[in-house]
């Protein structure tokens, strides 16, 4: 297939954005909140009329019609999506008040304490490895790093986390003595 086969879709395609993308966009961003939201919709909007450009009424008016008409669909599924994230982010915040509080013990806070001196990125991998029981070479993928390096890096944040609590016990022992 040549470029040529698809310029008549292609033309039909971006005269409807021209003829009546403004119409669409302000008939979704009427019904956002924010309005802006309206725009990302619109993209969804064109992603069907894309994929449906055969039933695309060729008579102006009617088009526009049609398009609001697939405006008002990508909308309702916009819609029942955020609708149904919330229920969700419900049912969440529900069950996380319900779980009891987790008190830290002393080793508990050391880590914390000792974790916190270090740099975001050494606690970031020493949590994914520690916390979400990753293998290095799963972090270096969540990471986007190669594993050789990842594993490099895990050794060092190992040992700056080490002399962390070493430190974190000597002031607590200093302060105990006290």
């Amino acid at each position: 297939m040549t470029g040529s086969v698809h310029q008549p879709a292609e033309t039909r395609f971006t005269g409807l954005m021209n003829d009546h993308g403004r119409a669409v966009l302000g008939y979704l961003a009427r019904r956002t909140d924010p309005p802006h939201v309206g725009a990302d919709l619109m993209a969804d909007v064109f992603v069907v009329v894309w994929r449906r450009l055969d039933e695309v009424p060729a008579d102006p008016p009617q088009a526009r019609a049609w398009l609001i008409g697939i405006a008002r669909g990508v909308l309702a599924n916009h819609r029942r999506g955020a609708a149904r994230r919330n229920r969700l982010a419900d049912r969440l915040r529900q069950h996380l008040r319900n779980q009891p509080d987790a008190v830290p013990d002393d080793s508990t806070s050391a880590v914390r304490a000792a974790l916190d001196r270090l740099s975001a990125e050494d606690r970031e991998l020493l949590t994914l490895v520690a916390w979400e029981d990753l293998t290095p070479s799963q972090a270096a993928a969540a990471l986007g790093l190669s594993p050789a390096t990842t594993r490099k890096r895990l050794e060092r944040a190992r040992a700056r986390l080490r002399a962390a609590l070493d430190s974190e016990e000597s002031a607590r022992t200093t302060t105990a003595r006290r």
